[in-house]
């Protein structure tokens, strides 16, 4: 049996340019402008998986991200791994969402596209690390669903699968279609060679606006999204201090009597 995968991945900030992201107080969403993206790396084990997986049973790979128009450049790297299609949903409609609204955007395009027999996702992001898109997502799509999975076999009308835990691990057996999150003991991704780099330029890649979704508008974006930012402020960091002044001898005497009358004991 051959198998019809969907891969949801989110391109995250480089995190060598972590100190470079700013909060606006405004909107209070974060300014990435300037901040280059990539892939996050658990989602690069999804894919690996999911591409395995086609190459020993056959079937189509299919990647999803809700992202900016940006993010095209990291989908064409995704494809440059042996992805056969990618879609992105792209909308400013669609900007604020948190997990909720992420998780509902990316099943309606998943329900535009499919059916998929399995669907695959990185346990969790580098820049949120909550964990809780792909049960959500799961639920959306009411498919049995299961994170922290670290093996994937494909038996029939079901998925073997090893899920780690505190004290060791578990296997059970998943019939399909399924939610499956996995870690980083999965697999190594592969590396796109130039080949594949070459015939990505001619993978097809579409993008959804909201208009082409069959969404509720109640559901998506900030609007949609039931976790709402505080107040955003930066605490006063500032410390009292007092300028000493005086010949290197005074300024010494100075600092050892402030000691002193701090309560340290100087030996």
């Amino acid at each position: 049996m051959s198998l019809n995968i969907a891969v949801c991945v989110k391109p995250v900030p480089d995190s060598e340019y972590y100190d470079k992201i700013t909060i606006d107080p405004k909107t209070k969403r974060v300014n990435r402008e300037g901040i280059p993206t990539i892939i996050n790396t658990m989602d690069k084990h999804a894919i690996e998986a999911a591409l395995q997986l086609k190459e020993k049973h056959g079937g189509k790979v299919t990647v999803f991200t809700m992202a900016p128009d940006s993010a095209v450049e990291n989908l064409r790297r995704v494809l440059a791994m042996g992805v056969d299609e990618a879609f992105l949903c792209s909308d400013r409609a669609l900007g604020g969402a948190d997990t909720w609204a992420t998780s509902y955007t990316l099943f309606k395009a998943m329900e535009k596209t499919g059916p998929y027999d399995l669907i695959l996702l990185g346990n969790e992001t580098e820049d949120g690390g909550t964990a809780q898109v792909p049960s959500q997502l799961g639920e959306w799509m009411s498919m049995p669903h299961m994170a922290n999975v670290m093996s994937i076999n494909h038996e029939d009308q079901a998925v073997v699968v090893e899920r780690k835990t505190d004290n060791g691990r578990i296997r059970y057996k998943i019939a399909l279609p399924a939610v499956l999150a996995v870690i980083r003991e999965i697999n190594e991704p592969r590396i796109p060679n130039v080949m594949g780099v070459l015939k990505a330029k001619n993978k097809p890649l579409t993008i959804y606006r909201v208009a082409d979704l069959d969404v509720n508008p109640d559901f998506i974006g900030l609007v949609g999204s039931p976790t709402q930012p505080g107040d955003i402020f930066a605490p006063d960091m500032s410390r009292k201090s007092e300028e000493i002044a005086g010949e290197p001898e005074e300024i010494a005497d100075r600092i050892i009597a402030e000691i002193k009358k701090s309560g340290v004991a100087l030996g």
